[in-house]
């Protein structure tokens, strides 16, 4: 299947993930988390995954003297939503049912998870 435009490959999901976890960072910084230890070659590759990002609007950037400063555009729960929608239409004719059950039935939920996902369930019965 052809990749969407707007998919987001491995590489970029990894800049995304530094963002979400560390909020707005310049290139250094993030190739600096990224790859350690990294020199010029992974400054280049952030500079890269950060124009592709860019051109998706997924980050934006400002600057901040003679610098760039990134921000996610885009967040971790947007992306996860649009993963799922597409699974969901690929390999279940749309429905997240059969996804959700095999998800939640052979996963290992904690007391806190199994109780969050009732609390879930009986607030969207509520509103149907």
């Amino acid at each position: 299947m052809a990749r969407r435009p707007q998919d987001v490959t491995d590489a970029e999901r990894e800049v995304l993930r530094a963002l979400w976890e560390a909020g707005p960072a310049t290139i250094r910084s993030l190739a600096d988390h990224i790859y350690p230890g990294g020199g010029t070659s992974a400054y280049a590759t952030v500079q890269k995954l950060l124009e592709r990002l860019e051109d998706k609007r997924h980050v934006s950037r400002r600057a901040e003297g003679r610098q760039n400063v990134f921000t996610a555009r885009v967040r971790r729960e947007q992306l996860v939503a649009r993963r799922l929608r597409d699974t969901a239409d690929e390999l279940c004719d749309g429905s997240l049912t059969p996804m959700l059950t095999h998800l939640v039935s052979t996963a290992r939920l904690s007391r806190e998870e199994l109780l969050a996902l009732r609390r879930l369930v009986d607030r969207l019965s509520r509103k149907g």
